[in-house]
């Protein structure tokens, strides 16, 4: 079976019976070494020693507030307030699953953006466990990669910011290069069924552009399913989600929004304003959602569908928040098994 996201670490993490992660020393220390936590040449000594002995030989050991307000630079002492805070709640929560769904019901507001990506992407993982369609994955980057969108011929691009950011640098070294090439997304490898089998090789480097194409491409059908598939694993809730071109409900039951653009948006319609004509141009894609057994949905929605929206900034950046899916998700189950 073909590997992937291995820079997620999730094969340092144990596993329940249920198949839930597990926290284990190892985890911890490979996040302590990650590029952003490492102490700059010029820390203090109370930094490099903190950083030294949890990378080294105890990453559990309790950290008292004392201890990081004793740093010389203000920036390191809000950098390890915010790294402190993650470990405990990692290693409080019964399951790495557990805790995201501890920090996506509202215990997210101060988790910096980059902790709730990684651990959205190893709790993903998890949950495509034996996946082996690339569309499926690559689609589901957008749960914890931000996305640049290129329009170009009839087509809507979707490139990894920070892999189409090193290749505009790249163009820019070569003025030739810059002025006669196309869009930058069109001079990466487009995932197709043709490359598919090679996304697993490269599924760390976040290179490869998606075609989002119509309702019924590989590409929104891969996102759609891994959006079942991580409601399935946090919530223990099965659903059907349908990729749709468009909304044809005049009046709405409920709707997620799949990112902030994308819920600024619906607010502005269920509460009865008109689109405005640059909103409607930032929708990038639309899911009905139901429920597969429908006792599972609440009375007031019964069988009516749950729309999903996905749009993108006014700079053309999607910047998804896959914590939407679980806090806005309108479902009768009080409690999941996570």
């Amino acid at each position: 079976m073909k590997d992937f996201w291995v820079a997620s670490g999730h094969h340092l993490l144990d596993r329940d019976e249920a198949g839930r992660l597990l926290v284990t020393d190892a985890f911890l220390k490979a996040y302590l070494a990650r590029p952003e936590l490492l102490p700059p040449e010029d820390a203090c000594e109370t930094e490099r020693r903190l950083h030294h002995e949890l990378l080294m030989h105890h990453p559990r050991r309790p950290v008292a507030s004392e201890e990081i307000a004793a740093m010389e630079d203000a920036d390191a002492r809000e950098n390890w307030t915010f790294m402190i805070d993650f470990r405990d709640l990692l290693i409080s929560a019964p399951t790495l699953e557990a805790a995201y769904l501890k920090l996506a019901r509202g215990a997210a507001a101060k988790t910096p953006p980059l902790f709730m990506n990684q651990l959205a992407q190893v709790v993903l993982r998890n949950a495509l466990d034996g996946e082996q369609n690339a569309h499926v994955l690559r689609a589901a980057e957008l749960f914890f990669r931000p996305q640049r969108v290129t329009f170009h011929d009839g087509t809507v691009l979707l490139a990894d910011v920070e892999a189409i950011e090193l290749h505009e640098q790249n163009r820019h070294a070569s003025p030739l290069l810059d002025m006669l090439g196309g869009p930058p997304a069109t001079e990466l490898d487009i995932l197709d069924e043709a490359n598919a089998a090679g996304y697993f090789a490269r599924s760390d480097a976040f290179d490869m552009v998606l075609n989002l194409g119509g309702s019924s491409s590989l590409a929104r059908r891969g996102l759609a399913a891994a959006m079942a598939a991580w409601i399935r694993h946090l919530l223990a809730v099965e659903v059907e989600i349908e990729p749709v071109e468009r909304i044809e409900d005049e009046n709405w039951t409920w709707f997620v929004g799949l990112d902030a653009e994308a819920t600024r948006i619906g607010n502005a319609l269920w509460n009865g304003h008109e689109m405005e004509p640059e909103a409607a141009e930032h929708i990038v894609a639309l899911f009905r959602l139901g429920f597969s057994d429908n006792r599972e949905a609440p009375t007031d929605i019964g069988t009516r569908p749950v729309w999903l929206i996905l749009a993108m900034t006014p700079d053309r950046t999607i910047r998804m928040k896959p914590q939407n899916l679980i806090a806005g998700l309108p479902y009768r189950v009080s409690a999941p098994v996570n």
